[in-house]
C-alpha cells in the first residue's frame, strides 16, 4: 500500500444527475454545494446546475481518493432524494430560506 504510484496528472469525472424540474435540481445543488471535500481528501469538487440536470465534476491524483469522494456523494444524494420523495416535490419555484 505505500508503494502507490503518483500519477502525473489529475484523473477527473463528470456526473450529470438528471431531476424531474429545474426547482429540484437546484434543491439538490444547494444541499450539496455546502459541503467542501476536506483538503486532506485530495479532491476538487466541482458543482453546477443546467436546467433540470445538477453536474458534477471531481478530480484527484489516485482513483482511491476519488472513489472515496463519488461514494459519499451519491450516499448524500440518496438521502436528498428520499427526502424530497418523502415530503413531497416543491410546491413553489422559489424559496427564500432568511
Amino acid at each position: 500500500m505505500g508503494d502507490e504510484v503518483q500519477p502525473k496528472e489529475q484523473l477527473k469525472i463528470n456526473i450529470e444527475i438528471p431531476f424531474p424540474d429545474k426547482r429540484t435540481a437546484r434543491i439538490a445543488y444547494d444541499v450539496l454545494r455546502v459541503d467542501k471535500e476536506p483538503k486532506r481528501s485530495g479532491v476538487v469538487k466541482n458543482l453546477s446546475v443546467n436546467e433540470t440536470v445538477l453536474e458534477a465534476e471531481f478530480s484527484a491524483l489516485l482513483a482511491r481518493q476519488l472513489r472515496v469522494a463519488i461514494n459519499g456523494f451519491f450516499d448524500k444524494l440518496d438521502l436528498i432524494a428520499e427526502t424530497i420523495e418523502a415530503i413531497g416535490p416543491p410546491v413553489s419555484d422559489s424559496y427564500s430560506h432568511y
